[in-house]
């Protein structure tokens, strides 16, 4: 019967693809398609076999019918999408669904196994697949390598999604999966339907976009980066205007020293998430407790992987001395598993809080940071007896509140060197005339940086007082993180101390009525509208470059 298993197996993945029809989601339902295939590949099957003449569905075997369900699925695990794939995910879920619980379990094939249809990744209704048409003029569109975990692709991706769209209400936001594995997979087990590259920009030319802003949600610019950027390349003709915009961690920089206002904010962020889901009010807190977090990032063989080094060096630069960066990959060297657990247990610490460096907390996450199996990063810390207990947190980057204004910023950044008219010009950028009255004003206070801006007590303003011409903006910051300001570079801050702007202690009361000290700074401003560079000294010592503009002052009565 084995002969047979391997027959029916591929009759019926060729029989999926004779019957496939074009790219759009099959008018034959599954159940349809599944049936004819079915009963067509197993009288093929059986009529090329040793098994009497006659053999039907019905006369198989459990280990043949879990058999044909892996056939089906490898063939919708590639990379490629065909006519034919509609219809062949419609027919490997079918098949699934034909199954007892007894024969799911022994689907297995070169990439099937039971968890394919059967693992409950969550609700994929609380997800939008943002592929819809009627887009207009303008549109946003949201590349993202993809993830087949239902509640972390609503909760990450849709996550920063809805955070652009609420930026940018008059702007459409539409989604691109680069994974096409990922896709068949969505589309298979929840008939959700997400666009490839090549389907979201024919459907923005189809609706006769003309500006089109691509925010990839990449960590950085390595291998999928690339292949998006020349995807976009191909289309870009079809546009009054395209501009694509940074991934997260920003430009990667020559070597491991090299670090930014985005890898910054990246690291603040992730690190005061990590330490509030633990249940820790600090950084500190949680070394005293001899506890360490490792962020899990994927690793790359790129040229970019140095962006894991850097973030060890920003983490560093923070004072985050019990914070560690591993890769998946183990690219760069010093991110492999066993070199980080050495590193780890070398330090002193033991206990340890597993999180993924990733936008999505995935399949990575879910199985090789969190999963059960001897080679996943909680197994081999388990393993190396070095620690007292291992905690793992399955959160993505793309769910905190500070890394979706991190990508907002970056997509305000092209959109800012767009062709300006009355639909592209972003509203933040309208400014006053250079000089104003003598007066008080309030005014707003815009920063390229989601780490370091006015106080939400403050509602993103400070108070701008303009005496015999010269202008002075007042502004209480989040914290007392930020001890000196700099007009100027970070280069020249240290050499210029007779410039440094100090410190003022205000008091601010949040909208609970809740209030804290905070400092403020008392900032030279030349001109109303235009940027100007502004360092800042952390706390830790380690001085920051930053642009900044004031906007729109209105008169305080």
């Amino acid at each position: 019967m084995k002969k047979l298993t391997l027959l029916l197996s591929a009759a019926l993945v060729t029989s999926g693809i004779l019957t496939g029809c074009s790219g759009s989601a099959s008018t034959q339902t599954a159940a349809s398609v599944t049936e004819s295939t079915t009963a067509e590949a197993a009288e093929t099957a059986a009529a090329q076999s040793d098994a009497p003449a006659g053999t039907t569905e019905s006369e198989l075997s459990d280990e043949e019918l879990a058999a044909n369900v892996a056939a089906l699925i490898d063939a919708i695990y590639v990379q490629t999408r065909t006519e034919e794939t509609d219809e062949q995910c419609a027919a490997a879920k079918a098949a699934w669904d034909a199954l007892t619980d007894e024969q799911k379990e022994l689907v297995e094939g070169e990439n099937a196994d039971p968890d394919y249809f059967g693992r409950d990744t969550g609700d994929a209704a609380l997800d939008d697949p943002r592929n819809q048409d009627d887009i207009g003029e303008n549109e946003i569109l949201v590349v993202s390598f993809g993830t087949s975990f239902n509640d972390s692709r609503a909760a990450d991706i849709k996550g920063v999604e809805d955070a652009l769209a609420a930026a940018y209400p008059d702007w459409s936001v539409r989604r691109a999966f680069t994974a096409q594995i990922i896709i068949n997979h969505i589309q298979a087990r929840d008939e959700e339907f997400i666009d490839n590259m090549d389907q979201a920009l024919q459907r923005a030319v189809d609706n006769g976009v003309k500006n089109l802003v691509i925010q990839p949600t990449h960590l950085m610019h390595g291998a999928e980066y690339d292949e998006m950027c020349d995807a976009v390349a191909a289309y870009a003709d079809y546009f009054n205007a395209v501009a694509i915009a940074e991934p997260l961690l920003g430009e990667v920089g020559a070597d491991a020293s090299v670090i930014n206002s985005d890898k910054q904010a990246v690291a603040e962020a992730l690190v005061a998430a990590a330490v509030a889901d633990a249940g820790y009010d600090s950084l500190d807190t949680a070394a005293e407790t001899d506890t360490a977090f490792v962020f899990m990032g994927h690793g790359t063989a790129h040229t970019a992987k140095v962006s894991y080094s850097q973030m060890a060096a920003q983490m560093s630069a923070l004072g985050y001395d019990n914070v560690f960066i591993g890769t998946v990959e183990g690219e760069p060297e010093e991110t492999e598993c066993s070199n980080i657990i050495e590193a780890v247990h070398e330090a002193g610490y033991s206990h340890v809080i597993l999180r993924p460096l990733m936008v999505v907390a995935g399949d990575h996450a879910n199985n090789d940071m969190a999963g059960d199996d001897e080679d996943s990063w909680k197994s081999c810390f388990t393993d190396s007896g070095y620690f007292d207990d291992i905690i793992c947190q399955i959160a993505g980057l793309g769910r905190i509140e500070e890394i979706q204004r991190l990508y907002a910023d970056h997509t305000a950044a092209v959109i800012n060197t767009l062709p300006v008219n009355e639909q592209t010009t972003d509203p933040s950028s309208d400014s006053a005339p250079a000089s104003l009255a003598d007066g008080v004003y309030s005014a707003e206070f815009n920063t390229d940086s989601s780490m370091f801006h006015a106080n939400e007590a403050c509602d993103g303003k400070g108070t701008l007082t303009v005496e015999n011409g010269v202008m002075t903006l007042h502004v209480s910051l989040v914290s007392k993180n930020i001890v000196n300001l700099y007009v100027g570079k970070a280069d020249d801050a240290g050499t210029d101390t007779s410039a440094l702007l100090e410190p003022t202690t205000d008091t601010v009361t949040y909208s609970d009525g809740l209030s804290e000290e905070v400092y403020g700074f008392d900032i030279p401003i030349a001109a109303i509208g235009e940027d100007f560079d502004l360092a800042i000294l952390g706390a830790k010592g380690t001085w920051y470059d930053h642009v900044v503009n004031i906007a729109n002052p209105e008169p305080i009565d």
